[in-house]
């Protein structure tokens, strides 16, 4: 799912975002207050009880009393917002967290924002284009390429393809094998 806060510019891609967007309020659930919150795989377990989040474009300030999985989405309850009517100002407001409580990952795996962005070239220096949106497929992650004026490129996110991610230059360089650029393969190995 792409979130906002998927940064097209090198810098972006190498250093969180002043906030990083977790998830979208779908709407109200329930009579109580709760909403049904449509929240990035990687990011939703970041939202914490008596955590601070910030809502929709004036960036409102909402305490979170609870968050828990409903589906394949989440129910989130805020201090202070006890009805449905209460809840329903946030619907469609993007929830935020301020990019410096971002921890840092392992050596080696990246948050969807520091990979969104990116440039990617072959390991031949052929620019492709840049990273526009992440397909989770369940075996492998997929990246979409783009470039003016050319098809999108899907790019499994497996090890035979991805050959280097330098996030401190903006760029990721891959391998094509046989068939990626002609059907857009999402076979992995």
């Amino acid at each position: 799912m792409p979130m906002g806060d998927s940064p097209g510019s090198a810098k972006g891609a190498r250093q969180p975002p002043e906030y990083v967007a977790v998830g979208r309020v779908l709407r109200p659930h329930g009579v109580r207050g709760a909403v049904l919150l449509e929240a990035a795989p990687d990011l939703v377990s970041m939202l914490k009880p008596r955590s601070t989040i910030y809502l929709g474009g004036g960036r409102e300030a909402a305490v979170v009393l609870s968050v828990r999985p409903h589906g394949k989405e989440h129910l989130l309850i805020l201090e202070g917002v006890e009805t449905r009517d209460e809840a329903e100002r946030f619907r469609g407001a993007e929830v935020r967290l301020p990019g410096s409580e971002i921890p840092a990952l392992a050596a080696g795996t990246y948050y969807h924002w520091q990979i969104i962005g990116l440039e990617v070239v072959t390991d031949e220096g052929e620019s492709l284009g840049r990273i526009t949106e992440i397909l989770q497929t369940g075996a492998n992650d997929v990246y979409v390429v783009q470039a003016p004026e050319t098809p999108e490129l899907l790019l499994p996110a497996i090890e035979p393809v991805v050959r280097e991610i330098a996030l401190e230059k903006g760029r990721m360089t891959v391998h094509l094998l046989p068939g990626l650029r002609e059907s857009g393969d999402l076979d992995s190995e």
